[in-house]
């Protein structure tokens, strides 16, 4: 008789800060989601005074599929994503599904997402190709992000339509060509640098389209100050990956 065929194993991997309203609820979701794969949860947490990585732990106690990676030295959007893809990949994932833990992105398009993953290397939940939306989100709000994109589009010739979602899907293989040891990141500047390297490298990228809630319970870490620690760092980002830009490989 032969062996069933071993199931890939995907690692949902949710950088946190202060989200103990939203983590549970949206973890259930995530594992009650009906996909032909090994699906595991990660929550890199870094050390959360509400108490969210506790909330992780008391999950991770009653169902295997749940990890915690609690940070206590450093903190930041991008070290703890960075942190997070190493422990994802350490637990043997093949893919690595990358979202927020406010509820903004809904566990539901994981499967198109995942679906996607089989011809791209970098799946990319997008607000802005035909289907996604940007609900629930102000004037300001979309003046803000439209002209942060478009910024972006131009400075970095990337050939995606929402160059800021952190809403993703990488292949292993991807993730181990993007040296993560040498990310430099620490804020949300993360999601662009690895998309950025992602290009220069040649690998294959697509969208899917998704509509993005905002946060219902808790509070945003979007600022002003952060926006603009985030365009700093775009263009030291460009000048860093300038000679990888010059000898970029065709697509694979």
């Amino acid at each position: 008789m032969k062996r069933a065929a071993k199931k890939p194993r995907v690692v949902v991997m949710i950088p946190t800060y202060n989200e103990a309203e939203n983590i549970a609820p949206l973890t259930r979701e995530i594992l009650a989601l009906d996909l032909p794969f090994d699906l595991h949860v990660l929550v890199a947490d870094d050390n959360s005074p509400d108490g969210t990585w506790a909330v992780v732990r008391r999950l991770a106690a009653r169902d295997r599929r749940v990890h915690l990676l609690r940070r206590l030295k450093r903190r930041g959007r991008g070290s703890g994503g960075i942190d997070g893809f190493q422990a994802a990949l350490g637990l043997g994932a093949d893919r690595v599904v990358e979202m927020d833990g406010d509820g903004s992105h809904r566990p539901a398009h994981i499967p198109e997402l995942l679906g996607a993953a089989d011809r791209f290397d970098l799946v990319i939940g997008s607000r802005f190709v035909r289907g996604g939306r940007d609900a629930d989100r102000g004037p300001l709000r979309r003046m803000i992000t439209w002209t942060v994109r478009r910024f972006i589009r131009r400075l970095f010739r990337l050939p995606v339509e929402d160059v800021s979602s952190g809403f993703r899907v990488f292949s292993r293989r991807l993730l181990e060509a993007l040296d993560l040891e040498d990310l430099v990141s620490v804020g949300p500047s993360i999601v662009l640098e690895t998309l950025y390297k992602s290009h220069l490298l040649g690998f294959r990228m697509g969208e899917t389209p998704i509509v993005f809630i905002d946060r219902i319970r808790g509070q945003t870490k979007l600022d002003f100050l952060t926006l603009l620690e985030t365009l700093v760092m775009a263009l030291k980002l460009k000048k860093r990956f300038a000679p990888l830009a010059e000898r970029r490989p065709g697509r694979r």
